[in-house]
């Protein structure tokens, strides 16, 4: 007789425990277990419990393949959840097995778990374990299935699928997802959003995508007061332009933080705007000019009471000081009415120098991409009003290209894309799955939020921005068609761009220190279980999801750069930093400074009343706030933007792996090691911000969350 001993844990978390009657079976290589009821004195399984069981078997069972976990009922209790954290087997000489599960088990089904230890499939040889991932992922394709949201969109998540799901767990057999760390999260409402919302997409979502219930409550309540104050006060119903300026201070009283308030006093200065292309939420779009385009007849003598006597426009050129913001995009971009009224939308050629001083001023604002009688070059030396009315529609252009392209596709969507194909296309087991999993964390349901409550027909999109649902559609497919790999991989797009040299540029210091902790990071992972080229050029899973993600995110697109197919360790590498970077520091740094940068709505406005000006000497103040949004569209984009900037809780900072999906010595000395090194970036950058006027802090590792959760 031989005796195992089996330890369970269940996860701390609301509701993790289970009344259900738990079994298991060990499989190894010379033999299985009978089917054991796991039952003690008491309550077994409870939140947080850790649980000693000795299984019996008529002799050993060699090496540990499988534990087959069963879950069924219990006497009378209805059916519940249960969160199983990891199972420890110690066999009878004295050898640990540590079977890593970290998923929310539903229902009466049976789960088959294997050791921590990660193989590709080239490492697997027994039939029992090629069939095993076999049937793992024939399932998870049968449960996470793609759907075409738009033309020219990459593909997401089928929500409609877990519907059908409800009444068929078959599914079930071996069903493996993202752990979330909940309990269940029910509807998502936002009170006071003029939206219609979805939500049977969110109420039968997969528990192990879902939102726990803590980051739900966190939601509501970071939501709640802010929109019932505007509610209360009237601000989110008020048609009209504002009366002043100094009203819109008024919006967020009691929500002001140290930029949004020296944004709300710099907003009008020229360095400000020049600083925000570096260190605001869309410091990606910059791009150093060693000649003018056509398109932007910019001369010497307009510029030159700019550039002063010293230089001129052609020699600051040739010394790599003139920048280019291009939003060509917005040419042919739908427009819609807002309140009834008509908006409108520029597509601006935004000309930049970088003075002696080291600051980056605008030299040139062309509001539209054809030169001409009626698309005038506003300057710096044009009136007050003039000159702030130009800036203003290029803070607005900054505004639609940031939130559509930038942010939602270039984080949201693509990383959704990737969860998707990790899931669908990798074990459990597979070390490429381990080590992304917890950057794929509450991505899904926060896009299914964002589609069912901003994307969705009179959704907040529609009533918040110019271009509408419909402009949405257009940026982001127009936008999608032109992504390229160099856009992906942030220090070759630094250098596509000529920007590698521009001082005061924190967000690049930044996001090229993490970058390489991750590079790092990712190469001993990589190097351990990929020894080879044909380590990656044989492992079939790896280029099926390889594959599926080309074919998914990026619809097949040759000329987008991106890999059809991996053939060396170091393209693995690259590929795996980049979707970690984007997943996390990206995301962190054009999402957690919305707030800051947009509270004072004059700085980002959402939407422009009337067209841009096709002559100088016309603006006024009366007309400038007749252009900015109205009342109830500015305050519904500001509780946007404050609800987003705010991370709930059941956060997970970059770096931060508590589930130890990863059981060998190797790959967890490289997390403690990535861990170490993120900690001296977050050092190096608080030591920086004490010295400056304006801290840059979106890309300090502890505010940067391991995946795109909101």
């Amino acid at each position: 007789m031989a005796v195992y001993s089996v330890c369970v844990t269940t996860g701390p978390y609301l509701m993790a425990g289970t009344l259900d009657n738990i079994s298991v079976t060990l499989l190894g290589t010379c033999g299985e277990s009978p089917k054991q009821r796991l039952d003690r004195l008491g309550r077994d399984f409870a939140t947080g419990s850790v649980q000693k069981y000795k299984v019996r078997c008529p002799a050993e069972l060699g090496e540990l393949l499988l534990l087959r976990l069963y879950k069924e009922r219990y006497a009378f209790f209805p059916k519940d959840s249960w969160y199983c954290s990891f199972i420890c087997v110690k066999a009878p000489d004295g050898t640990c097995t540590q079977f890593p599960c970290y998923q929310w088990i539903e229902g009466y089904c049976t789960v088959e778990l294997r050791p921590g230890t990660a193989t590709t499939i080239c490492q697997d040889s027994l039939p029992l374990l090629l069939d095993h991932r076999r049937r793992e992922l024939q399932s998870r394709q049968e449960c996470y299935r793609w759907k075409v949201y738009a033309p020219g969109f990459p593909g997401i998540i089928d929500v409609s699928n877990f519907e059908e799901m409800e009444t068929d767990k078959k599914f079930a057999l071996t069903k493996t997802a993202p752990c979330t760390d909940q309990g269940d999260s029910g509807n998502q409402y936002l009170p006071g959003f003029p939206m219609k919302i979805d939500f049977p997409s969110l109420l039968h979502m997969d528990p192990n995508i879902r939102y726990s219930a803590t980051k739900t409550v966190s939601l509501l309540f970071n939501a709640i007061p802010a929109s019932l104050g505007m509610k209360l006060r009237g601000l989110l119903d008020r048609k009209g332009s504002w009366k002043k300026l100094d009203d819109i201070r008024n919006i967020f009283w009691c929500h002001k933080t140290v930029t949004s308030e020296y944004v709300t006093k710099h907003w009008c200065e020229d360095p400000f705007f020049g600083y925000q292309y570096l260190n605001g939420v869309n410091p990606v779009m910059l791009h150093c000019l060693s000649s003018l385009p056509s398109k932007l007849p910019v001369t010497n003598d307009m510029v030159a009471p700019s550039l002063g006597p010293d230089t001129c426009l052609q020699t600051e050129l040739e010394r790599g000081n003139v920048f280019l913001a291009d939003y060509w995009i917005l040419e042919e971009a739908p427009v819609h009415c807002l309140n009834g009224r008509q908006q409108y939308v520029a597509a601006p050629l935004c000309l930049l120098w970088l003075n002696p001083q080291g600051a980056l001023v605008p030299l040139a604002i062309q509001l539209s991409q054809n030169p001409g009688p009626q698309s005038p070059i506003f300057l710096p030396t044009d009136s007050y009003w003039d000159w702030l009315l130009a800036k203003t529609w290029v803070r607005n252009s900054e505004f639609l290209v940031h939130e559509h392209n930038t942010h939602f596709l270039c984080t949201h969507l693509l990383c959704e894309a990737f969860s998707m194909a990790t899931l669908r296309q990798l074990p459990l087991c597979h070390p490429v799955y381990k080590l992304l999993l917890p950057h794929t964390r509450y991505t899904l349901q926060v896009n299914t939020i964002a589609r069912a409550t901003l994307l969705n027909p009179d959704g907040l999109v529609d009533h918040v921005t110019s271009g509408g649902r419909q402009g949405l559609l257009y940026l982001i497919s127009t936008g999608l068609a032109h992504f390229t790999y160099t856009d992906f991989c942030l220090p070759d797009s630094l250098r596509a761009r000529g920007v590698l040299t521009i001082p005061n540029y924190h967000y690049r210091d930044d996001g090229l220190k993490i970058w390489a902790a991750i590079q790092s990071f990712v190469s001993e992972i990589v190097g351990y279980y990929y020894p080879s080229d044909t380590s990656v050029q044989r492992d079939t899973e790896l280029q099926a999801w390889v594959g599926e993600i080309f074919a998914q995110a990026f619809l097949g697109r040759e000329s987008s750069g991106f890999p059809q197919r991996l053939c060396t360790p170091g393209e693995l590498v690259k590929f795996l930093t980049a979707i970690i970077f984007n997943c996390s520091a990206q995301h962190a740094a054009v999402n957690s400074g919305q707030h800051d940068f947009g509270a004072w709505m004059p700085n980002t406005p959402s939407s422009m009343r009337q067209p841009p000006p096709q002559t100088k000497g016309t603006a006024t103040l009366e007309s400038y706030l007749d252009t900015l949004p109205e009342v109830n569209v500015t305050c519904n984009n500001l509780l946007l933007f404050w609800l987003v900037s705010q991370e709930p809780k059941d956060q997970r900072p970059l770096g931060t792996y508590p589930d130890q999906h990863f059981t060998e010595e190797a790959p967890r000395r490289s997390i403690a090691a990535f861990q170490n090194r993120l900690a001296q970036i977050s050092q190096e950058i608080r030591e920086r911000n004490q010295g400056l006027v304006l801290p840059y802090a979106y890309l300090d590792p502890p505010v940067i969350e391991n995946s795109v959760s909101i």
